[in-house]
C-alpha cells in the first residue's frame, strides 16, 4: 500500500513475484488474459528494438533479438518492434502502431517499454515527450501500456520513478531491483483497477493462474519496507540530486575527449561510449580490459562492451565518486 500511494497514475493493485523477469511475465499475462477475459482476441505485443526485459521466455520474446536470444529465437512469440522515438521518426512510429493494431487477427494487446533508458541495451536514452506521444497514441488505439521500471525505478532517473517524467500513465508497472535495495529477491507487478476488474469474477476460469513458491515471502517484504523507509527520507532525495549534479559536471569535463564517442546522462545514470574504431558492441574486447583496470583500482564497474556506465548507490560519498571519475580520466589517457 505504501508503494501504491507514491506510484504515478492510478496503480491500485499489486501482484507479488520474486524477480524482474517474472514481474514482466506477470504483466504480459495480465494484458493477454485481460483481452481474453473480455472476449477480444488481442495477442500481438509492441516493444522497442534492443529492449531488455528479462531472461525467461516471455521476457526474452519482448526483448531485442540478439546473441543472447539466438538459441531460442524460433520458440519466441512474434513481437512488433519499433525504434526508440525521436523528433524525426515519431510520426512514422505512430503510423506503424496504427497499422499493426488494425491488422486482421493480430491487433495489439499491449506496449511494453523501459521508460527513458534502455539499460542492458547500452544505456540508450530518449526523451519523455516522445514517449508521451507514443503512449497517448497507443491509448487511442486501445493498447494497454506496461512500464518496466525494474531498472529505472526508485530514483535512478532523478525522480522517484521514470514515469514521473511523463504526463501519460501506464496501466501496468513492473518492479524488482530497487524494491528491496538489492538485499532480497522480490518482484512486483502493479495494475489499475480496470485491469483488476477483468479478472474479478465468479467464473474461476478468469483467474490469473500464476504463483511461485516464494511469491511475497515475508522476509523479502520486510526488506522492501525497510528499503522504502530509506528511499523516502529527505536525505536520499538530496543524495540523488547531488549525484546528478556531480555526473553532469564530470560529463561536461570529458565530453570533448577524443576517446569519448558519446556521453549521456539521465538522473544518476551516466554512460560513456568509448571510441574504439569499431561498432559499439556488448562483445567488444575493450570490456575486459576496462573491467580489470577498474577492479585493480578498487572499483566495480560492469562495462557493456565499450560502454562504461556509473550507477552508484545513493549513499556514495562525493569523495568516492570523485575517485571513480579520476580513474576514468586516467583510463582515457592510459588505455
Amino acid at each position: 500500500e505504501r508503494l501504491l500511494k507514491i506510484l504515478p497514475g492510478n496503480q491500485q493493485k499489486a501482484f507479488y513475484s520474486d524477480n524482474g523477469s517474472t514481474a514482466v511475465e506477470v504483466a504480459l499475462k495480465m494484458c493477454l488474459q485481460y483481452w481474453h477475459n473480455k472476449g477480444e482476441s488481442r495477442t500481438k505485443i509492441l516493444a522497442f528494438k534492443n529492449a531488455y526485459h528479462g531472461d525467461t521466455f516471455g521476457a526474452m520474446a519482448v526483448s531485442g533479438r540478439s546473441a543472447f536470444t539466438a538459441p531460442f529465437d524460433s520458440m519466441l512469440f512474434d513481437v512488433e518492434f519499433i525504434d526508440l522515438p525521436n523528433e524525426l521518426n515519431i510520426q512514422q512510429l505512430k503510423f506503424q502502431i496504427s497499422s499493426a493494431s488494425r491488422r486482421i487477427k493480430s491487433n495489439l494487446a499491449c506496449f511494453i517499454f523501459e521508460p527513458l533508458v534502455q539499460g542492458a541495451g547500452g544505456m540508450q536514452m530518449y526523451e519523455a515527450r516522445y514517449l508521451n506521444e507514443l503512449m497517448a497514441h497507443c491509448r487511442n488505439e486501445g493498447v494497454l501500456l506496461i512500464a518496466d521500471e525494474v531498472f529505472t525505478g526508485f530514483g535512478r532517473t532523478g525522480k522517484r520513478f521514470a514515469c514521473n517524467h511523463l504526463s501519460e500513465v501506464p496501466d501496468i508497472m513492473c518492479f524488482s531491483k530497487g524494491l528491496t535495495g538489492g538485499t532480497m529477491a522480490l518482484g512486483l507487478t502493479t495494475c489499475t483497477q480496470q485491469i483488476y476488474d477483468a479478472f474479478l469474477s465468479d467464473d474461476r476460469l478468469k483467474t490469473l493462474f500464476h504463483g511461485h513458491s516464494f511469491t511475497a515471502n515475508p522476509v523479502a517484504c520486510a526488506a522492501a519496507l525497510a528499503s522504502m523507509d530509506i528511499f523516502l527520507e529527505d536525505a536520499t532525495a538530496k543524495n540523488i540530486k547531488r549525484i546528478e549534479t556531480l555526473h553532469s559536471e564530470f560529463a561536461s569535463k570529458i565530453k570533448d575527449h577524443p576517446k569519448v564517442k558519446n556521453i549521456r546522462q539521465t538522473g544518476t545514470i551516466l554512460a560513456m561510449e568509448w571510441q574504439t574504431g569499431n561498432d559499439t558492441s556488448y562483445f567488444n574486447s575493450l570490456r575486459d580490459t576496462l573491467y580489470y583496470y577498474f577492479l585493480e583500482a578498487g572499483i566495480i564497474l560492469r562495462p557493456l562492451g565499450n560502454i562504461i556506465y556509473i550507477l552508484p548507490p545513493y549513499c556514495i560519498t562525493t569523495a568516492e565518486l570523485t575517485y571513480i571519475y579520476s580513474k576514468i580520466e586516467q583510463a582515457l589517457e592510459g588505455i
